[in-house]
């Protein structure tokens, strides 16, 4: 166990009243497209209402742009990314430390800078954490993840390793992904975006580039053994799966199968559960449509040979970090998705059934712009605020 650091900084701690899940106001709104789902359960679920009371507690304030939190074991605190390029400690009783030490320089531009962390698998015994970030790079920048140690007294990283750098670099400060999910076997799953531009997310559909894909490599860096493009000349083989846009969200659910979140153009943002070798679409096809209201690549959202998604938004919800649900606070919600949306804001929750998704609710709207969300193991949920002055927020039931 880590003593708990000297620190510096106080969050403001206090609780807001309560909210009421308020669903019932909600409507999904005017299409962009008039694309009909592929089955009935593929979008806009039956909105609901739980009733479920939320108490609001933030546990730090003062944050710019937090990105990605991971929660530390055996109580300790929380970690929290700041896009503009800190990493920061949270302590139990809300606590928020100085800038740790040691991490890499980021390309804190654009949608670019630090963005997720997570505790290693072997964490209690070695201290290591990843980190993904903006890495900035001869030609522009680049998605990349790296490991690092992790001080006793949390003010330093070191032993600095990039795992996995996105090839070819781009001149472009977009869409960089970046979740990292730890696997059941040990190993990693990371989120590369595409990187938004014409010219650059059609490199979502090429094996030789990692633009647009799932990677899934081992904690050296190394391709996992089983990965679908090992040995097939021209690929790269720490692909899993491709042709996405922007993924930011992806979480395991209870049987440790991985789902991903991502944001389409206007409309078509896309949940899936992403599969070896498979190719999910993009930029040939979408549920969404050009930003200027032109069709995306073929103009249509069905194509052979290309993956439909479990559920799509059109409107759009602007998709952070996801989480499944367990524990014993919400208990009526173990085993749903919670979103965090940055647009209109707030969280999604989507409840599934044989692996569909059959009720939405929209939560918490009043917080505008949420980046991220956390499950803790008691079963209330951590979410982070997106703004320059960011927070970091506890939602317990108001019983």
């Amino acid at each position: 166990m880590h003593p708990l650091p000297t620190v510096s900084a106080v969050a403001l701690t206090f609780t807001i009243l309560p909210l009421m899940a308020a669903a019932q106001s909600f409507s999904y709104g005017p299409r962009n497209t008039d694309f009909p789902p592929a089955f009935p359960e593929q979008t806009r679920a039956p909105l609901i209402d739980s009733g479920v009371a939320l108490k609001v507690e933030t546990l730090a304030s003062g944050l710019e742009r937090p990105w990605g939190i991971a929660t530390l074991p055996d109580g300790e605190g929380w970690l929290v990314t700041e896009r503009v390029g800190r990493l920061r400690y949270i302590s139990p009783n809300g606590i928020l430390s100085d800038p740790i030490a040691g991490v890499p320089d980021v390309l804190a531009q654009g949608q670019g800078g630090l963005l997720d962390v997570v505790l290693a698998p072997d964490f209690n015994e070695t201290d290591i954490i990843v980190i993904t970030y903006a890495k900035p790079v001869e030609g522009g920048s680049v998605t990349a993840a790296a490991k690092m140690t992790l001080s006793d007294d949390m003010s330093a990283v070191s032993d600095v390793t990039d795992i996995f750098v996105q090839s070819p670099a781009s001149p472009t400060t977009k869409q960089y992904g970046s979740r990292v999910v730890v696997l059941p076997d040990g190993n990693l799953a990371i989120t590369v975006g595409e990187r938004s531009s014409d010219k650059e997310r059609v490199y979502a559909q090429d094996l030789d580039k990692t633009y647009g894909k799932v990677v899934r490599v081992t904690m050296d860096g190394d391709a996992v053994d089983g990965n679908p493009f090992i040995g097939q000349a021209g690929a790269i083989d720490t692909i899993w799966s491709y042709g996405h846009r922007n993924i930011q969200g992806a979480a395991l659910d209870a049987d440790g199968t991985l789902w991903t979140v991502e944001h389409g153009p206007k409309g078509g943002d896309e949940l899936n559960r992403p599969e070896a070798g498979l190719n999910y679409g993009w930029p040939v096809i979408s549920y969404g449509e050009r930003y200027s209201g032109g069709p995306i690549g073929s103009g249509a959202a069905v194509a052979d040979g290309m993956e439909q998604p479990v559920y799509f938004w059109d409107p759009v919800i602007a998709p952070g970090g996801m989480a499944f649900h367990s524990g014993e606070a919400f208990g009526d919600w173990n085993g749903d998705i919670l979103i965090a949306s940055l647009n209109p804001g707030g969280v999604v929750r989507l409840s599934l059934e044989n692996g569909l998704v059959v009720e939405e609710e929209r939560l918490l709207r009043d917080l505008g712009r949420v980046r991220d969300v956390d499950v803790q193991s008691d079963g209330s949920f951590i979410v982070l605020t997106d703004s320059d002055a960011g927070e970091v927020l506890r939602i317990t039931p108001d019983e």
